[in-house]
């Protein structure tokens, strides 16, 4: 098996992001407590995963103007979390495994939203193939479920990295369908997602902007 490695713990950036607050169920730099509960009403799997301790956040903070540098940095940080979820997918309880990277400060002139855009969407494509699947969510922005349910706004911008649930997660993705069919036939054989495509985030961006575009809704 040759899985592609990436240090588990997170690391201070090349000056891009600036590592707040390493993986803990209850960070003091973020109250997401009245979040978690109200996103349990949507998430059958959020409340399971928080008990056995299964939901983690990493707070990180934007140290540049350089979109592209804090693009890569985000990038990389999405690759760290998602290596370190693969092995545990297989362990008991381990489709509850999730990772969630906080995003505070700001770039200028660059919403979150827009800034998130381009790593989510490599980091998805990469991923998806392995079961391990990426979200994203802005500050103060409304979003719907999976039944067209409002979401409550989430009071911070992250992205969400966890263990894709096969079998329910791709008939969400209707506005991905090739997205949807590769996470249906996903499975991790330990493959090095970066066996194609450097890893850098240059390299990534120009792969990932020739995937087909996501469908409007």
């Amino acid at each position: 098996m040759t899985t592609t490695r990436i240090s588990g713990a997170p690391r201070p950036t090349a000056g891009a992001l600036r590592l707040i607050e390493g993986r803990s169920g209850s960070p003091t730099s973020v109250d997401v407590s009245s979040y978690v509960t109200a996103m349990a009403r949507h998430c059958p799997f959020l409340a399971p995963s928080v008990s056995r301790e299964l939901t983690g956040w990493t707070v990180y903070e934007i140290a540049s103007a350089d979109r592209f540098a804090v693009e890569a940095e985000l990038f990389h940080a999405g690759v760290q979390a998602a290596e370190w979820i693969r092995p545990l997918k297989s362990r008991p309880h381990g489709t509850l495994t999730c990772e969630n990277l906080v995003l505070l400060g700001s770039v200028p002139h660059i919403g979150h939203l827009e800034l998130m855009r381009r790593p989510y969407w490599a980091l998805r494509n990469l991923y998806a193939p392995v079961g391990v699947l990426f979200g994203k969510f802005c500050a103060g922005r409304w979003e719907t479920d999976g039944f067209g349910r409002q979401i409550p706004p989430s009071p911070f911008s992250f992205l969400p990295v966890r263990a894709a649930i096969t079998s329910r997660d791709p008939r969400f993705l209707a506005n991905t369908p090739e997205t949807a069919r590769t996470l249906a036939a996903a499975t991790d054989d330990g493959r090095d997602v970066f066996a194609r495509i450097p890893c850098n985030w240059k390299a990534v961006q120009a792969w990932a902007s020739s995937l087909p575009a996501p469908a409007k809704r």
